[in-house]
């Protein structure tokens, strides 16, 4: 411990730093809420595209607003061309989040709306990102691939379209429909790291798009939008199904995490897993490979039995778990897990940026400037004397 004391950080758990109509997160009961709509409704009776409406709209359309919606996503399913040149300069082993962040910033000077700060133009520019998060992940993945971006198909949903653009293929409908829930349960989730850094930055008057940024460099840390990625490696780690014991007890033994188990909020099983785990099963069935989802299941049967004896508490399955090996089985490739995250995770990211700069309650001027307690340096808390460098 230094003599001046330990630094805190509390990551502002537990602070209130803004109100929202956006979402509510239950972590006691386990419930996760869009605008008023269980997250579970929504992804078994909505569409993205109806629930990117939603955040955008505090309402769900129309049949007619809707098709509207969809052909205004569909008109904005591109990207610039000198954009697509800038990728194919990029060093083809480069972080697939470095590549999504550059190029959501390279966004910017093409959007007509850029200068406008009105709510309208803010909308606009909001629905124009949604629309092209999808095709830089996919245009980025054949890119380094040596492939040419495919254009989207104006008859395919937001979903079934990413994976048109990523694999060539189209998907048959069930796996559009799996494709199109997933995006829908990571829409958004209130005041997460990532969507806090949209916020943050939007409180500055800066643009929707350096917003976005900002929300997609935290995303690609670690301990946020990673996860999934880390599930995926330690599933691949284990390698079958006789190892899953003896691999918790040995993570257990050494006081590490596993992965894809526990959460800040949630003092439940995350109520998203509950309908991602069986679409894990449905697809490996699917490819006629369950063991990913077998090995998950049983981590999670393993661990959960083997935290309640070690040390008398429950631990919960996170959305994570399951998103892992359902995606694995879609064949996307593990390092686009988290680009994944953020092409859904945009539709909430735009939303509370929205909220941030024109919600009536939002006072006119509420610049995110959070406190700090300074605990001195070398010096102690009183000042330093200056001594000049060559007497140092």
């Amino acid at each position: 411990m230094s003599e001046l004391g330990d630094i805190r950080n509390t990551g502002l758990r537990g602070v209130t730093v803004a109100s929202t109509r956006i979402c509510d997160v239950q972590g006691e009961a386990g419930k996760l809420i869009f605008r008023g709509f269980l997250v579970q409704d929504l992804a078994e009776k909505a569409s993205y595209e109806e629930v990117v409406y939603l955040l955008l709209n505090e309402r769900l359309p129309t049949r007619e607003a809707l098709g509207r919606f969809k052909a205004q996503l569909s008109a904005d399913r591109y990207l610039p061309d000198s954009l697509i040149a800038a990728l194919k300069t990029s060093p083809k082993d480069a972080l697939p989040m470095d590549i999504l962040q550059a190029a959501v910033s390279m966004l910017a000077p093409y959007d007509p709306d850029i200068r406008d700060t009105s709510r309208e133009a803010c909308t606009r520019m909001a629905v124009r990102l949604i629309a092209k998060m999808a095709v830089i992940v996919a245009a980025w993945h054949r890119i380094r691939n040596g492939q040419e971006p495919l254009r989207a198909l104006e008859e395919l949903d937001h979903g079934a379209n990413f994976l048109y653009m990523l694999t060539g293929e189209k998907p048959d409908p069930e796996v559009g429909r799996f494709m199109d829930a997933a995006l829908v349960l990571h829409a958004e989730h209130s005041f997460n790291a990532s969507t806090f850094s949209a916020r943050q930055v939007a409180s500055t008057r800066a643009h929707l798009y350096a917003a976005s940024s900002a929300a997609v460099g935290a995303l690609s840390g670690e301990l946020h939008g990673s996860a999934n990625v880390r599930v995926m490696e330690m599933l691949q780690k284990i390698g079958s199904m006789d190892r899953v014991e003896a691999y918790v007890n040995q993570v257990l033994d050494a006081g590490d995490r596993i992965m894809g188990l526990g959460h800040a909020v949630y003092k439940t099983d995350d109520p998203r897993s509950f309908i991602l785990g069986p679409m894990a099963r449905q697809m490996g069935e699917r490819i006629g490979e369950t063991k990913w989802y077998d090995m998950a299941k049983r981590i999670e049967t393993v661990a959960k039995a083997a935290f309640k004896e070690r040390k008398g508490h429950d631990i919960f399955v996170n959305v994570d778990f399951y998103s892992a090996p359902l995606y694995y089985a879609m064949g996307i490739p593990v390092d686009l897990f988290s680009s994944v995250f953020a092409v859904s995770r945009i539709a909430g990211w735009v939303a509370h940026i929205l909220e941030e700069k024109f919600a009536d309650a939002a006072p006119k001027a509420a610049l995110y400037r959070p406190a700090s307690d300074y605990i001195g340096d070398y010096c102690g808390p009183q000042e330093c004397p200056f001594v000049p460098t060559d007497n140092r």
